[in-house]
């Protein structure tokens, strides 16, 4: 369902179209009204609170045609929602796509500078700088705009889901934490670009592929990352013994994770992931475990206006 909220305004007539999730909790909505009326002050403005794929495809149809740029209200998940629909509809290449952030963790703006509150987010699509970016793309067709990681990150994510509400980007690390205590690790090899990596131990804690740099509300995984630098940066970490994980995490909190033995790093434009089976999170969500997965770097496949 539509919320209309158009107005003429300020020195160009640019349309936007705001994507916002329609179950996002109460808390958001000042966060989403102080957008709209901002970008409303600019240009035609519609506000679509979408729930699903059938809704979000009603949402952007006619929008690429127009020139309108498709603003996602929210976190990762809902940028990740909305570059993959318009790549099903094989519109993503003409797009142009703004992100006001209004999510737990926030990643994917913290990378490439997006301001974290509305009206200056909104101010900087209105400004209509642009910038073509890169996209990971995975063998069974999903989409990755931020981040993906395998193992402790993909289960420690879905532990802390249930605690969002109550500590907002504090969940993730916990949620990390908590895992870590049972966590044994999964036997995996990861071949980039075709050359298998050599690992100090058969068995990992983890695998991070990263378009950008942060996972989990600013936590610093893959330090070079850059989404619009045509590579993915992939970092194993083999950290699977007690003392080790917990000197890992403090390592990861400290910013020096990459300078452990037990940490290998490689970049690339095609990583494969094989081995036991293993959940991954990408973007925020959790998939099924699968024994193998290969992803790839499309160079410029998207722009966003920020």
């Amino acid at each position: 369902m539509a919320d209309r909220a158009d107005t003429a305004g300020g020195t160009r007539e640019q349309g936007y179209l705001v994507v916002a999730n329609a179950h996002a909790g109460t808390a958001e909505q000042p966060r989403v009204d102080a957008a709209v009326a901002t970008l409303a002050a600019a240009g035609p403005t519609r506000l679509w609170r979408t729930g699903g794929v059938e809704e979000l495809d009603r949402a952007l149809e006619g929008a690429v045609e127009a020139g309108h740029v498709v603003v996602a209200v929210g976190g990762d998940g809902s940028l990740h929602a909305v570059v993959s629909r318009l790549r099903a509809r094989e519109e993503l290449g003409d797009a142009l796509v703004g992100l006001v952030p209004c999510g737990t963790g926030n990643d994917f703006a913290r990378g490439v500078d997006v301001p974290l509150e509305p009206i200056e987010a909104a101010e900087r699509i209105i400004a209509g700088t642009s910038r073509r970016l890169d996209l990971l793309v995975d063998d069974a067709g999903g989409v990755v705009v931020n981040s993906v990681h395998a193992g402790l990150g993909a289960v420690a994510a879905e532990r802390a889901e249930g605690l969002k509400e109550r500590l907002g980007a504090a969940a993730y690390p916990l949620g990390a934490v908590l895992e870590a205590v049972r966590a044994d690790g999964w036997e995996l090899q990861v071949t980039v670009d075709g050359s298998p990596l050599s690992l100090p131990n058969p068995r990992t804690l983890m695998v991070g592929v990263g378009n950008g740099p942060s996972i989990g509300g600013g936590t610093i995984l893959c330090p070079g990352a850059d989404p619009g630098d045509g590579l993915l940066d992939v970092l194993v970490c083999c950290a699977t013994g007690p003392a080790a994980r917990v000197a890992f995490g403090a390592a990861l909190r400290n910013g020096t994770h990459l300078e452990r033995d037990d940490v290998v790093t490689a970049r690339g434009t095609e990583v494969r992931i094989a081995g036991d089976p293993v959940a991954y999170d990408a973007d925020g969500e959790v998939s099924d475990e699968v024994a193998d997965r290969r992803y790839r770097i499309e160079v410029g496949a998207w722009t966003l206006v920020c």
